[in-house]
């Protein structure tokens, strides 16, 4: 067999292997780089070659920068706006807005870099309004191929027909000149998706979607009975109690409150020095009117004005400190100990605030040891412990406890904008001007937005690497040797050959639609700008021989590259929401062959009328 037909056998069995969805995505791809290896159509380099091109790079940096948008709450933050704009009800207006907000990101910077930026925040979405994530992330990433078209830096194949039109003569297309076959086909495109998205997409989660942390706070502190109560109170300069050590303070003059902890006012964790010092918190708990007769008498300061009502999930939960439950395990090293609420954990940097058992808190005194004064721990024993958000990340992976919901996840979803978030958006715009200057390679500007985000301590190495969906990278890398076994053994020059010679003299409409086709249906095979590369000297060619410009020939080529909406390999953004998403092989021409109809049109006959022949 020659090396097209092994070329072609191996497209047509990975496409069925896709379709039926039986053997795992990753196994096929790699499976389909080792078979062009095996059948001799590449050498091995050439096969796995595709695991370290820039653009297989560039994706895993960007899940890295992804993870530390939402680490930080910046994506939190936006999904909040995003609803808060849009409303929990309207699901036009969120599609108008998401779509909207991709579409400018893509033009900026890539399809691959504003896709990326946004899926955490569209899952954040779903989650937090029990939507499907099948119902946004597709539409998602079709509006950011339809944004691809509003400027020059949307895609590489832009600057690949701009050059190609500087080159015959004819002058290069404009930075924003392509907005003007891109605001029709975004505009179509949205139209589409909002009328028909919802018949034509699967009502489906992703397997590993988020549970919704957003009222997490208000539910553990009204579980355990903390919803109201609670205050933090600031050491004025001419408090009493400064310079004296944590022992000074009595509250025995004020009955109805307890102490809880006193925190360091740097760094909101407890109290590790000898003397509590101006600007330390002392967390008090009960009587509202004890509190601020507590508060005058001792020169302390209510954190703010809202603070003055004891709004627990406030004062414990903020952008500084945060909540964890955690259950006792059988076996468990702490049966047997006694806590009280207020205790500070071994470690210093936690504070017990309650004790619960079969749901019920346990008050100090109900099961107590002769001398310990405090509550005995028991298995499936729960506890309520605050902190800094670092101090909950590190001191909680113990085997003696069992956390009920992990602390990074919860800060993710319901701390906008916390530590670090201000250093996740400048690494993140430093990115973006990078990409759109075009100062270094995109997978230059990735690793570089990468690197910041770990040392800046945004996240750990093992952090990042847990970050990258590497399901995704190793397709895109396996299956990225398709479009070098297309055009090395001269399938692609083949098929394009062919369909200039039947298009023959029937005129420069046909000749527009015979590429777009070609174009098209290679374009859901292997990469666009592969396609564009072999489609754009045979366009040019074919226009000078018809006499014509080749401008709408080139444009109409620009178009059908970015109707990459057939199947999940078509372009990598399609392969990142399919996890996400939970989306079949199939699901992704039934909406997408709608909307590559409505790119035809524009290809076809909207183009000519603004790039004339």
């Amino acid at each position: 067999m020659s090396p097209i037909a092994y070329t072609a056998l191996i497209i047509a069995a990975a496409v069925i292997l896709f379709v039926t969805n039986r053997v795992p995505v990753v196994l096929v791809a790699m499976g389909t780089a080792l078979s062009l290896w095996a059948t001799g159509v590449l050498t091995l380099p050439q096969a796995l070659g595709g695991l370290g091109d820039p653009a297989v790079i560039f994706i895993a940096a960007l899940f890295v920068v992804s993870s530390g948008l939402e680490v930080t709450g910046v994506t939190a933050w936006a999904g909040q706006l995003l609803i808060k704009g849009a409303g929990e009800e309207s699901r036009t207006r969120l599609l108008l807005l998401t779509m909207g907000l991709v579409a400018l990101l893509t033009a900026l910077i890539s399809v691959n870099g504003a896709v990326a930026a946004l899926l955490p925040v569209v899952v954040v979405i779903a989650v937090r309004l029990k939507r499907n994530s099948s119902q946004l992330l597709m539409p998602l990433v079709f509006a950011a191929h339809a944004g691809s078209m509003l400027a020059l830096t949307g895609t590489p194949v832009n600057v690949l027909v701009s050059e190609a039109a500087a080159d015959a003569g004819v002058g290069g297309f404009g930075f924003f000149e392509f907005a003007l076959a891109g605001i029709p086909l975004l505009a179509g495109s949205m139209a589409i998706m909002i009328l028909f998205g919802q018949k034509l997409l699967p009502e489906r989660n992703g397997a590993t979607m988020p549970a919704d942390f957003s009222r997490h706070a208000k539910t553990l502190v009204e579980q355990y009975g903390l919803a109201t109560g609670i205050y933090q109170l600031r050491v004025r300069a001419t408090c009493p109690y400064v310079g004296q050590p944590a022992a000074s303070i009595d509250l025995t003059a004020f009955p109805g409150l307890q102490l809880v902890a006193i925190q360091e006012g740097d760094s909101a964790g407890p109290l590790r020095r000898n003397a509590i010092a101006e600007g330390d918190h002392v967390l008090l708990r009960g009587d509202a009117e004890a509190a601020a007769t507590f508060a005058a008498t001792m020169h302390l300061a209510f954190r703010d004005e809202s603070a003055t009502t004891g709004e627990g999930e406030e004062t414990l939960f903020n952008k500084r400190s945060g909540l964890a439950e955690v259950v006792i395990p059988p076996r468990s090293g702490l049966i047997g100990q006694n806590v009280f609420p207020g205790m500070v954990t071994e470690s210093g940097d936690l504070i017990i605030l309650a004790v619960q058992r079969s749901g019920n808190e346990i008050t100090v005194g109900e099961v107590t040891t002769g001398d310990a004064g405090g509550v005995v721990l028991q298995a499936g024993d729960t506890m309520l412990l605050q902190g800094t958000w670092k101090a909950l990340d590190t001191h909680l992976d113990d085997p003696d406890v069992l956390v009920v919901s992990s602390p990074e996840l919860v800060r993710r979803q319901a701390v906008p904008m916390g530590p670090g978030a201000k250093q996740a958006v400048v690494i993140l715009f430093g990115m973006v001007l990078l990409l759109a200057t075009g100062i270094v390679p995109p997978a230059v500007a990735g690793l570089l937005a990468a690197g910041a985000i770990i040392l800046t301590g945004i996240m750990t190495v093992e952090q990042s690497y847990r970050a990258i969906s590497w399901t995704t990278v190793i397709l895109v890398g396996a299956m990225m040797p398709l479009s070098t076994a297309m055009v090395e053994t001269g399938a692609a020059k083949l098929l394009a050959e062919r369909l200039v010679l039947m298009v023959g003299d029937a005129g420069p409409m046909a000749l527009l639609a015979g590429l777009f086709i070609l174009t098209a249906v290679m374009g859901q095979l292997i990469s666009n700008t592969a396609t564009a590369l072999i489609v754009i000297p045979i366009g040019v060619a074919a226009a000078a021989s018809m006499g014509i410009s080749p401008k709408p020939v080139l444009m109409s080529t620009a178009v059908a590259a970015a109707g990459a909406f057939l199947t999940p390999i078509a372009t990598p953004t399609n392969l990142m929401v399919m996890g996400p998403g939970g989306y079949a092989f199939s699901d992704y021409w039934k909406l997408g062959l709608p909307l590559l109809i409505w790119f035809f049109i524009v290809a076809v006959f909207i183009v000519p009328l603004i790039w004339r022949f």
